[in-house]
C-alpha cells in the first residue's frame, strides 16, 4: 500500500524565522501522525534552520530545485551535495520554474539523475497548460513529460521516484481540477505511463502526487481517489491550520 503525502511548497515566502516559526508550529500539530509522511520544502535559505527544528520528528524536509552538477561557474545554482543532510526530498521541473527559468524535460531528468545518485527522492512535476487542456492535448503532452522525465532510470529506481501531476491552469488560480479529473490523469496516464516503459510492478509502488489549489475544503474528495496518493500543496501549506487540517484528513482515510 502506497504511503500517502502531504508535501508544501513554500516557494518563494517566508524569512528564515517566519519560516521556523511555522516548522515548528506544524511539527507540534502532526506529532504523533505515522499514517501520512509530512514534507515542507522551504526556500534554499531557510532550510538549515527548518531542518535544525525540524530533526527528530515526524516532518521531512525538502528543496525546491537543485542543478544536476555537483559544483562548478553556476551562479546562484545550488547542487546535491550543498543539500546533503539538509534535506530528504528535492521538487523539480516545477511548472513556474519551466516557465520563468526556461527548464526543460531534458534538465528535469539531468536533476532527476544527479537528485536519485545523492539519495533524494525527487518530486518531478509534469502538467499542462490550459490551451493544451482545452485542445485535447492533455494525455499526450504529460505522457510526455513523466516519459522524458524517467529517461535513464530503472524500473527499481523508478519506484522510489515521486511524480506531482500539476495542471498549469489550476496552479495559485483557485480553479482545481475535480477529483475524477485529477485521478484520470494520474491513474490513466501517469501510472500507465510507467507501467508501460517499466512494468506493472514500478507503477505500482511509484507515489503520485496531485497538485493546483488544494486545500483543506477539497482535500478529502481528492486523497479518496485511488489513484492519487498525495499532494503538493502551495498556498495552503503556508498556513498552520490549513496543512495541518489535510494532513489529519489523509490520516483519517488512511486508517
Amino acid at each position: 500500500m502506497r504511503k500517502p503525502m502531504m508535501a508544501g511548497n513554500w516557494k518563494m515566502n517566508k524569512t528564515i524565522n517566519e519560516a521556523v516559526e511555522l516548522a515548528r508550529a506544524i511539527r507540534q500539530e502532526v506529532d504523533g501522525v505515522a499514517r501520512v509522511d509530512c514534507v515542507v520544502c522551504p526556500p534554499f535559505v531557510d532550510i538549515p534552520m527548518v531542518s535544525a527544528e525540524l530533526k527528530g520528528s515526524n516532518v521531512a524536509v525538502g528543496a525546491q530545485n537543485m542543478h544536476w552538477e555537483a559544483s562548478g561557474a553556476f551562479t546562484g545554482e545550488i547542487s546535491a551535495p550543498m543539500l546533503k543532510n539538509l534535506v530528504e526530498y528535492v521538487i523539480l521541473g516545477h511548472s513556474e520554474r519551466r516557465q520563468y527559468f526556461a527548464e526543460t524535460d531534458e534538465t528535469v531528468n539531468k536533476k532527476a539523475h544527479a537528485a536519485v545518485a545523492a539519495g533524494f527522492t525527487p518530486i518531478i512535476c509534469v502538467g499542462e497548460s490550459l490551451e493544451q487542456n482545452e485542445r485535447g492535448e492533455t494525455s499526450a503532452f504529460v505522457s510526455g513529460q513523466v516519459r522524458a522525465a524517467l529517461a535513464g532510470f530503472t524500473a527499481e529506481q523508478v519506484k522510489a521516484v515521486i511524480i506531482a501531476y500539476e495542471p498549469i491552469w489550476a496552479i495559485g488560480t483557485g480553479r482545481a481540477a475535480t477529483a475524477e479529473q485529477a485521478n484520470d490523469i494520474c491513474g490513466d496516464v501517469v501510472r500507465k505511463t510507467v507501467a508501460d516503459h517499466f512494468g506493472q510492478e514500478a507503477a505500482d509502488a511509484i507515489r503520485i502526487l496531485y497538485g493546483g489549489s488544494t486545500n483543506d475544503k477539497n482535500i478529502r474528495e481528492i486523497m479518496e481517489q485511488p489513484d492519487i496518493d498525495g499532494a503538493l500543496i502551495g498556498g495552503a501549506a503556508l498556513k498552520v491550520e490549513s496543512y495541518v487540517a489535510m494532513v489529519r484528513t489523509t490520516s483519517e482515510l488512511n486508517q
